[in-house]
């Protein structure tokens, strides 16, 4: 685990969890955005990404990953359990994009009386909810752009085709979640959110986890893809705030 810089951001009692394959740098302006609200900003890295390291033996998987509260942070296997015990933060607001979104679900799933809000934005609950990335040129720029990214910054620099299947054999098989998991959270304070021009989750995903929380809210960005919050930081930033309910 790789402290001050990187897959967890956590602005007060705010944690940004952002996607495979990415790092915390993909949320800079939110938490430039939060740091000009008064906010103390630290960030993480989470297991294998950015700057921190990782074992290839261990599968990844969004509950080992993020959950497992029993993994102590000098493990080197980050989680946002253990980090919140870490940090003596009996419950957090969560914003997360893609993965980290199918990740902040989870947790408020399983870890309710942790979660206070979830802004989830361009989440699945199944893999058949994933289209064709390979189809899109603004996916496959970001592709590219973490190769080079974790060969910058990553400890395990030559190793990239070793992570890339790691995430594949993840993304294989999870999320594959029903109605009754994803109704057992809390929707009060949830808001579902998509960009209108998303180019890998299927709409439907939306929609559905939507209709399965009738509590919670769903928000279409307008004129903005998967990359919602830098295409449009301004509105992203808005919507964000207005979530956490500080105007």
């Amino acid at each position: 685990m790789f402290g001050l810089s990187n897959l967890l951001g956590l602005v007060g009692q705010v944690m940004l969890l952002w996607p495979s394959l990415g790092n915390s740098d993909y949320f800079g302006r939110q938490v430039q955005f939060f740091k000009r609200k008064g906010f103390k900003v630290v960030t993480v890295d989470s297991r294998g990404h950015g700057r921190s390291t990782t074992d290839f033996d261990i599968p990844l998987g969004y509950d080992f990953i993020y959950l497992n509260p029993g993994l102590k942070l000098t493990s080197g296997v980050f989680t946002v359990v253990a980090l919140l015990d870490h940090l003596h933060i009996p419950k957090a607001s969560f914003v997360g994009w893609s993965d980290g979104a199918i990740s902040a679900l989870n947790i408020a799933a399983k870890h309710p009386s942790r979660v206070d809000k979830v802004f989830a934005f361009s989440a699945n609950y199944n893999t058949s909810g994933v289209m064709d990335t390979t189809l899109s040129p603004v996916f496959m720029t970001y592709i590219n752009r973490t190769i080079s990214e974790y060969g910058r910054l990553s400890p395990h620099a030559n190793r990239f085709d070793d992570f890339l299947n790691q995430i594949m054999q993840m993304w294989k098989g999870q999320p594959n979640w029903t109605e009754p998991f994803v109704s057992t959270i809390n929707s009060t304070n949830v808001w579902i959110v998509d960009g209108d021009h998303e180019e890998a989750v299927l709409r439907s995903q939306q929609d559905d986890m939507a209709r399965w929380l009738p509590d919670a809210g769903q928000l279409l960005l307008p004129q903005v893809s998967h990359f919602a919050f830098i295409q449009d930081p301004d509105t992203f930033n808005a919507m964000l705030w207005s979530f956490l309910g500080r105007d």
